[in-house]
Formats: structure tokens, sequence, C-alpha cells
């Protein structure tokens, strides 16, 4: 029996399977793709002056990296501090208040008022209300030692839902033509950016994404959860906190320089997750953000120069992201 026992086949636990490329290699074939993409977008289909098309596209080039930037990595910053993948930063209000500073621009001052506002002023002003009042918000629900973050976002969603109730009850009092031009504000437009403020959005981008970055390990740590991040030597709650002034400065500036994008970041977030198989944020901070450059830029490209369209690309890739957002709550209410 003894020998039938040490002569039977050892059953060896099914090995998993490795991926067939380095998570390196797949982010220089993701840098790749975006200097040839953004190549393509560039000189694809230019007729006569050269430099006023490339002085164009380059303008909205600039425009959709900068937001793609910051959008990909506050949303992975926001997933590894809430210790889930099915939200974005937007949750928190921040879409709601850019539209409510619109709807009240225009009720107020008018379109002849809001158009002829100063861009520079306008961009700041949007940039410190939406940063101003997160502080309040973070001040108020993470000041004491036992607040949750979970709590935070709750407050807010229910934020949010009383600044889209204000929004929508100044529409119904607006001009129908006041409600057409303001209409154009309710999705993102990388096109329209003013030209002076995409060195200043770059700027603050670059700085604020390179302060996520330097604690790209704390993230790793935080994205395994509140107790096992304190049981490892973390100070959860200073970490939490910077890491949302982090987050909200970067969509305050992109909402702010475009508009709006409310699932953009959920669906580049998740590209850069099944792309490289990790979720070290060393691999998953560049590839999403270079999987929004590429998403936007080749999206922009097929949209506009190879299928001659004329609507708006941010619509279509929030259709997609919330596909994305409805397949990802499916999946987890099959795990439960």
């Amino acid at each position: 029996m003894s020998a039938d026992l040490m002569a039977a086949p050892t059953t060896k636990a099914p090995a998993k399977p490795q991926p067939r490329l380095a998570p390196g290699v797949r982010l220089a074939l993701l840098a790749v793709a975006c200097v040839v993409v953004s190549i393509a977008y560039l000189t694809t289909g230019v007729e006569g002056d050269w430099a006023f098309a490339l002085e164009r596209r380059s303008t909205t080039l600039a425009t959709m990296v900068i937001v793609g930037v910051a959008i990909a990595v506050s949303t992975v910053a926001f997933h590894a501090i809430t210790a889930n993948q099915i939200l974005t930063p937007s949750i928190m209000g921040f879409d709601a208040l850019y539209l409510l500073i619109q709807t009240l621009a225009i009720f107020v001052l008018g379109i002849t008022g809001t158009v002829s506002l100063n861009a520079l002023g306008r961009f700041g002003f949007e940039v410190v209300v939406m940063v101003g009042l997160s502080l309040l918000l973070f001040r108020w629900l993470l000041g004491g030692a036992s607040r949750s973050l979970h709590l935070l976002v709750l407050v807010g969603i229910v934020i949010g839902g009383v600044f889209r109730s204000t929004s929508s009850f100044l529409q119904r009092l607006m001009d129908p033509t006041q409600f057409i031009v303001l209409q154009d504000r309710f999705f993102a437009d990388f096109n329209s950016a003013p030209t002076q403020l995409i060195g200043i959005g770059a700027a603050l981008v670059a700085i604020f994404t390179g302060l996520l970055w330097r604690s790209r390990h704390h993230l790793d740590v935080l994205s395994l959860g509140r107790d096992s991040a304190i049981g490892l030597g973390i100070d959860h709650r200073r970490a939490v906190l910077t890491t949302m002034v982090l987050i909200t400065v970067l969509v305050a500036v992109s909402t702010a320089l475009v508009g709006p994008t409310s699932f953009f970041g959920l669906l580049v977030a998740h590209l850069a997750y099944q792309t490289l198989g990790t979720s070290r944020h060393s691999f998953t901070i560049p590839a999403a953000a270079m999987a929004a450059v590429l998403c936007l830029v080749g999206g922009q490209l097929l949209f506009e120069r190879l299928l001659g369209f004329e609507g708006s690309l941010s619509m279509v890739v929030e259709f997609i992201g919330g596909i994305v957002f409805i397949v990802l709550l499916i999946r987890r209410s099959r795990r439960t």
C-alpha cells in the first residue's frame, strides 16, 4: 500500500499563466503607439497651409495629453485610496459643481457677459472654487481620526445631487437661446481650450502628477485596505488626505480646461489594469496615462480625420465608459 502511494503521481496545482510580455515591454509598446498616433493625428489629411494646420492641431493634441494624463493618474490614485476599482473622482461632485458654475454664469451674466469673461480668470476661478470646496469637505469629514473615507464619498454623492438639482432648476428658468449655449458645455470639448491655458494646465498637471508618482509605493500599500496599510506602518489618514488633495487639483484642472469627463478615467484605468496584468502603481500610473492619450488622440483621429464626423468625441468616450462601468458592476455582483 505504501509503495503504491509512493508510486502514485503527485497532483499539482495548475500553474498560473505567465504574461507573454513583461510589464516594462508593454509600457514601451504603449509609448510607441502614443507617438505613432500623435504623428498621424498631426499630419493626416493636411491640405494647404501646413504651419496653420500644425499649430491648431498641436494645441488640440496638447489639450488631450494634459487632460488624459490628469484624469488617468487621478483615477488610478483614487482606486488605490478607496480600494475600489469601480469608482471615479467625479463621484465626489466635481462635474456637477462645474456644470453649476457654468449654469450660474450664463443665468446671471447672460451669453454676452459669459463670452466676454477673461479665459485665464475664468479658469482660475473654477479651479479655486472646486479645490476650495473640496478642501473644506475633506477638513470637515476627514478632520477626526475616526472619520471614514466612505462617508466622504457618500457626502460627495449627495452634494453632487444638490448641485445637479440646482443646475436643473436654473436651466428651466433660462431663455432657450441661453440653454442651447449652455448645452455645449455639458460635454468635454478638446478643440476649444484657450491657448494661453495650455502652458498653465501642463505645468499644474506635471507638478501634481509628479507628486503622486513619488507616492506610488505608498499607493501600493493603500490599495490593500485601511487595516493592512496601518499594519504595514502607513499613516493612513495623512496619506489619504494628501492623495485626495493631489487628486482634487488634477480633476479640477482637467474639468476647468475642457469640461466634465465622468467615465473616461474608469475606462482608461481598467485598460491599463487589463493590459499590464499587474496592480503595481509603478506600471499602472504611466500605463493609464498612455492609454488615455492613445484613446483620446486615436479616437479624435478616427472620429474626425478618417470618418469625417462633426460630433463630439467625448460623447462616444462617455458612452463606452458608461458601458464599462455597468459591466464592472455586473461582474462584482456575480462575485458576491
